[in-house]
């Protein structure tokens, strides 16, 4: 999501029997299908303790005015930013329990300029050249991961449906975590390809901003860290007695319409 991660993934037995390695990284990927599925509530909560990604963004593509398409939507941390000012929003994602906490927030926003979609990210149900800005937060990279076999293939169809959507002037915007509970940032070893194909195959700049989690208190704190990012951060959080948890984002983004490929 803005925080924001929307799955995509109907992952396997044996994605859910990754390395202990792979999970004190944090991916944790294979129990957040669940989250979005059955607790998207508590997903929203989780993701609101985090501050706005608005002046980065605003800074990369205004989107006032613009056909909008917001991929991996979730319970609309960036839809709901965006929906105000767009021209039109169409919102995706896998997860339909994501979308009803989304909708159920642009409906209380009385606007009509909006609607939503259940797809896949390789295969988005929207006409070729419709839209000024694509945004995907925090969402291909379920796809993407390095130890999720045909990660290569799922990037270059993502990315290819991204070049299909946009307009000639569009613009392109993917944000990704660059780490949780450290002081700098620190990307996950099994996103790194991925972030390498965006910047070198793909062509995409990277800017990195913190965007710390505000708890109210450092029990709500280890409870929610816990129940989204596993025991390692929160026993971080919580022998640090933290109420404040660091995390960085990777914002990339390209302008031009279709991302050109390099090589």
């Amino acid at each position: 999501m803005i925080a924001t991660i929307t799955s995509i993934l109907t992952l396997s037995l044996r994605h859910r029997l990754r390395s202990d390695r792979t999970k004190k990284e944090g991916c944790l990927l294979f129990s957040h299908e669940s989250i979005y599925r059955d607790q998207a509530d508590r997903y929203d909560k989780l993701i609101g303790k985090q501050p706005s990604l608005a002046g980065p963004i605003r800074a990369i593509r205004n989107w006032r005015g613009l056909d909008v398409a917001d991929l991996g939507a979730g319970t609309g941390r960036l839809a709901c930013m965006m929906a105000p000012e767009a021209k039109s929003l169409v919102c995706t994602d896998a997860s339909a329990a994501m979308l009803a906490v989304l909708e159920k927030k642009l409906r209380s926003l009385r606007l009509a300029n909006w609607r939503t979609v259940v797809a896949d990210h390789r295969r988005i149900p929207l006409a070729d050249a419709s839209v000024d800005l694509t945004i995907a937060g925090w969402t291909f990279c379920y796809l993407a991961s390095a130890d999720v076999p045909d990660w290569e293939r799922n990037t270059e169809r993502m990315i290819g449906e991204v070049r299909r959507l946009l307009r000639p002037d569009g613009t392109s915007v993917i944000i990704e975590t660059l780490g949780t509970g450290t002081g700098r940032p620190a990307p996950p070893g099994f996103l790194q390809p991925y972030y390498r194909l965006l910047e070198d195959r793909y062509g995409y700049t990277r800017i990195e901003v913190p965007l710390d989690y505000r708890f109210d208190d450092s029990e709500e704190a280890e409870e929610l860290t816990a129940f989204f990012f596993g025991e390692d951060v929160s026993r971080r959080v919580a022998r640090n007695g933290w109420s404040s948890v660091p995390e960085f984002a990777g914002i990339w983004y390209k302008h031009g319409g279709a991302p050109s490929i390099k090589g």
